[in-house]
Parts: structure tokens; sequence; C-alpha cells
């Protein structure tokens, strides 16, 4: 493949949790001869496998696979630091000759990559930050979360409760500047992007079945030893990033005793359902977004061939 006017083709994958866009995403790397980057904001921490869903090397089937599992837990990973290493990560897949396939389910992280979103410039005020980590600790990141949905809804639907450090960050950046997260977007778009992305969606029209699907990642993760990934992350670091993550926070209280296991489930599975709903939110404002519904298809195979002939036969392709 040639760029067209030196533009980077980027092949982007998106949707809610368990909508099947590893798979798709290493199919189409497979067709089209290309790596795949990671746009997971809890998928790039270590030791989080099991939780995050993160792809094993079985599911990769021999396709390299970026930004996964690189971030030690401790550390407050911003949306600018992701896009300065996603930048450098599709350069070089694309000067080894191969197609940069991104995947993930972080809104915010594929946008301000593809959309060339200037985040660097961005006020910082380290006593309003040391305030709203302690309102986090004495109220929760749950309150710090719904007072941002309040604040800048478009932003605080692309994140999860548990990303403190992303929520904390819009919430600073709104009482130094007086600028939302998403106004501060809108206005960044300074440059051109460097990118030619086409995006494909997977949903449902049926939104049980989404959850169905959900529901049942939620029993796997438990078969693949997700309490005792839990506990050791947690003992290890019982307050950062990753101790506020879906399928930890929600277990705490099981671990210390203080409700049944099936009951720790059942908010796990719930606080997923509503992280999906939100991202789906957020993914539907992207009208590029080709959506891929999978009751139209009898098989998997025939959602891949589909997503590959979406691909081959659009104007993306036919430039490539």
């Amino acid at each position: 493949m040639a760029a067209e006017e030196s533009k980077i083709p980027v092949l982007a994958v998106v949707g809610p949790t368990a909508s099947g866009k590893t798979a798709l995403a290493v199919q189409l790397a497979r067709a089209f001869g290309g790596e795949v980057v990671g746009a997971d904001s809890m998928q790039i921490y270590q030791g989080m496998e099991i939780a995050t869903a993160a792809p094993t090397e079985q599911e990769r089937e021999g396709v390299p696979h970026h930004l996964i599992g690189f971030a030690r837990p401790e550390e407050r990973f911003s949306v600018a630091a992701y896009t300065a290493l996603a930048q450098q990560c599709i350069g070089e897949i694309w000067a080894r000759g191969r197609l940069p396939v991104l995947a993930g389910g972080t809104g915010l992280y594929v946008d301000a990559l593809l959309d060339h979103i200037e985040f660097s410039g961005a006020p910082a005020d380290p006593a309003v930050r040391a305030a709203l980590y302690r309102r986090a600790e004495e109220e929760g990141a749950q309150s710090l979360w719904q007072k941002l949905s309040r604040i800048d809804p478009d932003s605080a639907a692309s994140l999860h409760p548990g990303n403190l450090g992303r929520v904390v960050r819009a919430l600073e950046l709104f009482e130094t500047s007086g600028l939302t997260m998403s106004e501060q977007r809108r206005r960044s778009r300074q440059t051109p992007s460097p990118y030619e992305p086409f995006y494909l969606g997977l949903d449902f029209h049926d939104r049980q079945r989404l959850y169905d699907r959900i529901d049942r990642r939620v029993s796997q993760m438990v078969e693949n030893g997700l309490l005792e990934e839990a506990r050791r992350f947690l003992a290890l670091d019982p307050a950062g990033t990753g101790a506020q993550a879906i399928g930890y926070k929600e277990l705490k209280p099981y671990f210390a005793g203080e409700m049944p296991l099936e009951q720790a489930l059942d908010n796990l599975r719930r606080a997923t359902r509503r992280y999906a709903k939100r991202q789906l939110t957020w993914f539907r404002r992207n009208e590029r977004i080709h959506w891929l519904f999978w009751e139209e298809y009898d098989t998997p195979a025939a959602l891949y061939g589909e997503a590959y002939r979406l691909v081959r036969e659009s104007d993306w392709g036919q430039k490539q």
C-alpha cells in the first residue's frame, strides 16, 4: 500500500467492550499485511491482562501488537503521552511497509490520535490536581466522574469512573482554564492530521446480545484467574490507577469480606454494561464509522468477509 499526499493510512476498529474488536482487527491485519496498535486506556498497564481482556498470544494469531501491557500501574498515563507513543509506533509500522491497524474502545485515545488533537499545551496546576485526588480518596472516584458528567458530559461519556487520572485531568483543565476538555479538543485541531483513517465499528441491533456477551466474558475471566490477578494486583498497588479499573474495584468488597462473591460479580457485570453504553454513546457521534452489526451475519467469518469487502472497495481502499 502507498499513502496518498504523504498521509499514513490507518485502519481503525472500534466499538464497545466484548464486541469482538480484537478478532476483527487480527483478521484484517492478516488480510492487509498489518500490525495492531492498541487504543485501550487500561490494556496499556502491565499485570492486568485478565481484567482488561488484553489479547492473548493465541488470539493475536502471530500478528504483532503494540502499546499493550507496557506501562507500570502506578504511572499516571496521559492522553498526550499515549498519542506521542502511538504516533511513533504508527510511523515505524508504516516505514516497514505494513498497515497500521488501530484497535480499541477508548474513544478519547482514538480521536486524539487520528484527529491530531493537541493536549500538550493545556495548563496544569499541581495544587488543583492534589485537591481533586484528595476528594477522590474521601468521596470515591465515582463522585469526581459525576462532577465531570455535569460539567462536560461529552468527555465523561468517553471515560469510565475508574479512569481516575483522566477524570482528574479533565476537571483540572476546567478549573484552571474555564474550558471543558471537549471545548479544548475542538479548539486544538490547529494542524491537519497526518493520518487518513478508515473506521469500522462493531455493534448489535439488540443491546441485550452485547450485554449477554459481557456476562459470558465475566464468567470466562473468572475461569481464567481474575480473582487471583485482582487479589495480587490490589495487594501490590491498593490505591493506584489499576485499583480503580473495572474488574478490580468491584471485587474489593468481596476480598474485604463485606460482600458475597456472586454479588460482587453482578456489580462487575453491571459496571461493564454501563461502560459499554458510554462507549457506544461516544462512537455514535463519529459519522465516519462504518458499522457492522453481528445479527446480520450467520458466522464470524461472514462478518469478517464483509469488513474486508468494505475496506477493499471503499475510496480509502482503492487509494492504497
